[in-house]
């Protein structure tokens, strides 16, 4: 069983670390964190640097490791690192390559090559006009849609991204039959935080994100991939309560326990919490969508910034929640999102401002 699985103490190791390995890229999309632009930052890590990155990354229990951006593609030794964190430091690599030009049939298959276990495409519409238009780019669909058939071919995982937002809410049952006719092994759900380029008038309500939720559980159980839901928590306490809603067999225990393995996780993963972010110029972040920075590699290895920063020591420490969170008998389980209320109360402490659900101890007062 891979290391990721097993239980591990995310006090001590991350279950996933993403590197931005560059912030170059050719699109531009309306809600991205990472405000990209068409050409590399002369800031951002050398390949030395990253490979003394992947060292560090090794050394925390051999987390799931994914390359992200901007475009990883943007970035010339991309294959060469991958094979050193593959071959030499035995890690389990992923990629999420924009779809641009640049993925080719040739690109693809010396991902494969190099081994990489999993390449994610980002589809935000299951049209053009809509995936188009949220990324900011006409023809991205196109390329999209290239390489998914690409993936096919080659025989690589297919890993399909969607952002929710006011862009796409109607969409979301097409792009469920979409990723399923792709063939792809998880459906990524991304619940938009009101961050890099994306705004607070684009996020669904709260009422939508428990309605998406509780529709994501249905999809869960009849498609036959998987679903994670991304800065969105509370799909664990949404899986747990619909379960027992339905009267199924088993103590609501069982119930979190089967709700835990949604993400892939033994237990859930939250911001700095199992989950750690390196930018393309090596600050650390508790998540790509929580800009607070806790430390930079160049300074001090990862392995010292994720265990010892107190920020992500604050994270960890699910007693200090505020608000109705601090209260909800679901804070174990899920802990809102952290990056979402920073940006909308610039306090990662508070509650998550678009849970609708009202804890036990509130809702008897």
């Amino acid at each position: 069983m891979h290391s990721a699985i097993k239980d591990r103490d995310y006090g001590v190791n991350p279950f996933i670390v993403i590197w931005e390995v560059t912030r170059a890229c050719a699109l531009k999309c309306l809600h991205c964190r990472a405000e990209a632009q068409y050409k590399p930052d002369p800031r951002q890590l050398s390949f030395e640097e990253g490979k003394r990155l992947i060292d560090d990354i090794a050394m925390m229990d051999n987390p799931l490791f994914v390359f992200t951006g901007g475009d990883p593609l943007m970035r010339p030794d991309l294959f060469e690192l991958a094979r050193y964190a593959i071959d030499v430091k035995k890690l389990s690599v992923s990629m999420t390559p924009s779809a641009t030009p640049k993925v080719t049939r040739k690109a693809i298959q010396q991902a494969k090559d190099v081994g990489l276990s999993r390449w994610a495409f980002s589809l935000d519409g299951s049209s053009a006009e809509i995936h188009d238009h949220f990324r900011g780019t006409k023809g991205s669909y196109a390329l999209t849609m290239n390489g998914i058939q690409y993936l096919q071919e080659l025989q690589i995982p297919i890993q399909v991204n969607t952002t929710v937002s006011n862009y796409n809410l109607h969409d979301l049952v097409k792009i469920s039959e979409k990723v399923k006719e792709m063939g792809a092994v998880l459906w990524s759900v991304f619940f938009l935080v009101p961050t890099g380029r994306g705004m607070e008038k684009d996020m669904i309500t709260p009422q939508q994100h428990e309605d998406v939720m509780k529709w994501l559980c249905q999809v869960q159980q009849r498609m036959p991939y998987g679903v994670k839901a991304t800065e969105a928590p509370h799909y664990r306490r949404v899986f747990v309560q619909e379960k027992l809603r339905q009267g199924e067999q088993g103590t609501a225990e069982a119930g979190i326990k089967r709700a835990d393995l949604l993400g892939r996780a033994h237990k859930g993963v939250n911001d700095g919490d199992g989950f750690v972010f390196i930018s393309h110029t090596g600050d650390v972040y508790p998540s790509g969508f929580l800009p607070v920075r806790c430390g930079n590699v160049r300074e001090q290895p990862l392995t010292d910034i994720y265990r010892h920063s107190p920020i992500m020591k604050e994270l960890r420490d699910r007693s200090l929640l505020k608000g109705k969170c601090g209260v909800c008998e679901f804070k174990a389980l899920c802990g809102g999102s952290r990056a979402r209320a920073y940006a909308v109360t610039h306090d990662y402490l508070e509650s998550d401002p678009y849970c609708s659900y009202v804890p036990k101890r509130l809702s008897s007062i």
